[in-house]
């Protein structure tokens, strides 16, 4: 059987498309409670992981003023002893991100971290609201060791990041820093549970 010419046409002739996109072009529809992206979202992991360097390297350095701070107001010698500590180990977290940053060819830019923000924020107003003493002490103890939870799991999501992209260096010195963050949140909690605890109890029944 012969095909005329106009058969011929309308076997070629792409579906008619009222919004005259072709499915490539056309924007998908988002599922009712999906957020949409701003225009600068992160389009893969490197970059995602990148900006997660910028916010903990922010954290860092806004972390060692406040560490510095908690240590002049701090009364018990071990707890004073451990943010001194700390605040060593953190300026340490804050030369190891520049060698990551350097390692992936880039610059190290801090971008402000929301979260250690609020915590930091928390941390300031506790020694406002409490007397210098063991019950001060408790407080700055419970603010430090939500500050380490934080950079705990951030630095331990980083890390999967660095080994999933491949980057060994980054990787060994983001689970050497996570080591660090660890036992400082272990020596805290020994702190509470050997002198604190105790101390700040008894203080209230004064």
């Amino acid at each position: 059987m012969k095909t005329t010419k106009d058969e011929s046409a309308k076997a070629i002739k792409p579906p008619n498309n009222t919004t005259g996109k072709t499915a490539k072009e056309s924007t998908p529809t988002l599922k009712e409670g999906v957020v949409k992206a701003k225009p600068e979202a992160a389009k893969d992991l490197r970059y995602f992981f990148e900006d997660g360097l910028k916010d903990i390297y922010w954290a860092e350095k806004a972390l060692t003023k406040v560490l510095a701070k908690m240590a002049k107001n701090a009364t018990s010698i071990q707890l004073i002893k451990v943010f001194e500590e700390h605040l060593k180990e953190t300026e340490e977290h804050v030369t190891r991100l520049k060698q990551i940053f350097e390692s992936l060819g880039l610059k190290a830019v801090a971008k402000k971290c929301d979260a250690m923000a609020g915590l930091l924020d928390e941390a300031n107003r506790i020694m406002e609201e409490t007397e210098v003493g063991n019950v001060r002490d408790a407080a700055m103890i419970d603010a430090a060791q939500k500050v380490e939870h934080y950079k705990i799991a951030a630095y331990g999501t980083l890390r999967v990041y660095a080994v999933t992209l491949g980057k060994t260096k980054a990787a060994l010195l983001l689970a050497k820093t996570l080591e660090e963050e660890k036992n400082a949140d272990v020596k805290l909690t020994e702190i509470t549970v050997s002198h604190i605890n105790v101390d700040a109890a008894n203080e209230g029944d004064k």
